[in-house]
């Protein structure tokens, strides 16, 4: 009978084909924080101070972000706080606004909801039910990004953390080199760091570590998540090319891994030939917000959502 290779336990719950280790619960659970604790020290998200405000969807990947992050939040180390964002899409996003504001009501953090209607005067189901050329990830990640840096300065948090992980990074990196989008590419990586003083840094925890592992961790400690998937995300660009790398890791299970490590490693060369071209930032002149242009981007959407609507 296979034990687990770190204290000899029977009762295992995970085999990883990358490596061969067998790990039951509470050697997963302690690998996954000494792992996300190991990556935070080398990439130096965290400064001791930081008052770092975790984007909570209620979904399993900002609820791990969250339980990790309290322990720090726990030991005096850094200031907590969430905030939710409710795209406004029926019949789905409810229940992961609900869990977020149970999770936030439990640890006593400070939390905030923020609706898409509220900023824009329309909701996400509102322009998929319009023509457009574009899918709704890219408006849904526009506005989403435009309300996050928003809201990190008026909740006064010095860093914003998210729960991407190895599959959505991995993801991002293939998605922005097919299209041939540099500038997306230049900004990939465990720390964003602020190009205008109206940017807060944005960090990325769990950028190693697989979705499945995260699906587990939750699973194991018993935490209450919404698994219910966005019903746009499967006729996505996004969707068709995380549907190509599921199939390919499962003949290469050590392709997510060596696709993120090889990127990382070029990365350094890639800002290096292009940060005259995109590090320059300015002010929109409707909103405020930082851009490259005139209007930033969510503005450029919203005069375009605008006039549709209008037709």
């Amino acid at each position: 009978m296979k034990k687990c290779t770190q204290c000899g336990s029977k009762d295992i719950i995970i085999e990883r084909k990358h490596s061969g280790q067998r790990l039951c619960q509470k050697c997963f659970i302690k690998g996954i924080n000494k792992k996300v604790l190991k990556d935070m020290r080398k990439n130096k998200l965290l400064n001791k101070g930081d008052k770092v405000m975790v984007a909570l969807s209620g979904g399993k990947d900002s609820v791990m972000l969250l339980d990790i992050l309290y322990t720090f939040y726990e030991r005096n180390i850094i200031d907590l706080c969430a905030m939710t964002i409710d795209e406004g899409i029926a019949d789905y996003r409810k229940d992961g606004v609900d869990i977020a504001k149970r999770h936030a009501e439990r640890l006593g953090i400070e939390h905030k909801v923020v609706k898409f209607k509220d900023c824009f005067n329309f909701t996400l189901d509102d322009i998929m039910s319009i023509d457009s050329e574009r899918g709704a990830c890219t408006y849904c990640g526009v506005f989403r990004r435009w309300i996050i840096n928003r809201e990190a300065r008026n909740m006064n948090a010095t860093k914003i953390a998210t729960g991407h992980n190895l599959n959505d990074e991995t993801q991002a990196v293939l998605m922005n080199y097919l299209e041939g989008n540099i500038e997306n590419l230049t900004r990939i990586g465990p720390k964003t760091e602020a190009r205008n003083e109206k940017f807060t840094v944005k960090i990325k925890p769990l950028r190693e570590i697989p979705e499945k592992e995260i699906a587990l961790y939750v699973l194991s400690k018993e935490l209450e998540v919404h698994l219910a998937e966005c019903p746009y995300s499967s006729s996505s660009f996004r969707g068709e090319i995380k549907e190509f790398m599921n199939q390919l890791s499962n003949k290469h299970p050590t392709i997510m891994y060596s696709l993120l490590k090889g990127f990382d490693k070029m990365k350094p060369s890639i800002k290096k030939d292009f940060t005259n071209e995109f590090t320059k930032s300015k002010e929109c002149v409707e909103c405020g917000e930082p851009g490259s242009h005139g209007l930033c981007r969510a503005c450029v959407f919203k005069k375009e959502i605008y006039n549709n609507i209008q037709k």
